[in-house]
């Protein structure tokens, strides 16, 4: 199974590509798209579609895990969070892909064990799980790796 995770956000969104085959995970990628900033909004969003597309087309997953979003004070951030997480969606429906959504906590409780971790520490656990050399950068995309794990724990029922 291919799964893409995806930490969306407008300024960044981070993506992670991992393949599990029988009990063995590994990353195949992993990086971020990062729209213009000097542009509208229907364009940055065009540009977040357009570069998750490009991924979905590469990397040719079974599933989209992606970040749900999460309480936030400033209502006009979540509203563009949310316009970032639909453009990626979008890409995934229009490849004919599942969409499995996940919140914050349960992300780094399956890939922690504590709801409540850091970026930093998200980022160490997911260099060990995956066994990579380095920490994976930015925290953007190991966020997105960490989604991809959380969908993977979900569907063997324990944690990797």
């Amino acid at each position: 199974m291919r799964v893409i995770g995806f930490d969306p956000g407008l300024s960044v969104t981070g993506f992670g590509v991992l393949e599990k085959y029988r009990s063995q995970v590994q990353a195949i990628c992993y990086g971020t798209i990062r729209p213009p900033k000097n542009v509208a909004l229907p364009e940055r969003l065009k540009h977040l579609y357009s570069e998750a597309t490009k991924l979905i087309k590469i990397y040719n997953p079974d599933v989209i895990a992606i970040e749900d979003t999460f309480y936030q004070k400033n209502v006009k951030s979540a509203m563009k969070l949310g316009q970032a997480r639909g453009a990626l969606l979008l890409a995934g429906a229009n490849a004919d892909l599942s969409c499995m959504e996940y919140a914050p906590r349960k992300v780094k409780q399956s890939v922690v064990g504590n709801g409540a971790a850091t970026k930093e520490q998200v980022q160490f656990m997911v260099q060990r799980i995956l066994e990579l050399k380095e920490l994976p950068s930015p925290t953007d995309a190991s966020d997105a790796l960490a989604i991809g794990l959380c969908h993977l724990n979900q569907l063997i029922g324990i944690n990797l």
